[in-house]
């Protein structure tokens, strides 16, 4: 698909390859959840910063992509419900970040 793109401050700071690997299936197309619209994640090898990509098959609008936080990405994929993400080694730290969040549940208690 080419490169992408990444704006930060509205500036350009890197381009990344295009994915929609945040994309899942709603029984008819693969969406991230808007029509006609796609979400991809990756992380910039130099910098370790997440990056989430915006792409689009409307006529007119390009694809981009935004520095977003460790937590932003972590969000993004459970609300992707692609957790198999996780177990990419570029992602290893946000699969620490859900163990954290999995550590904030209080056990059931036993009778």
């Amino acid at each position: 698909m080419g490169k992408v793109p990444v704006y930060k401050d509205n500036e350009i700071v890197a381009r990344v390859e295009y994915n929609n690997n945040l994309d899942f299936w709603d029984g008819n197309n693969f969406t991230c959840g808007s029509t006609g619209n796609h979400k991809g994640l990756t992380k910039l090898r130099k910098t370790g910063d997440y990056v989430l990509i915006h792409g689009t098959q409307w006529q007119g609008h390009r694809d981009w992509a935004e520095i977003i936080t460790p937590n932003e990405a972590l969000q993004e994929i459970l609300s992707s419900r692609n957790e198999e993400l996780l177990e990419q080694s570029k992602f290893k730290g946000l699969k620490d970040l859900l163990d954290e969040l999995d550590e904030e549940e209080e056990p059931d208690e036993e009778y």
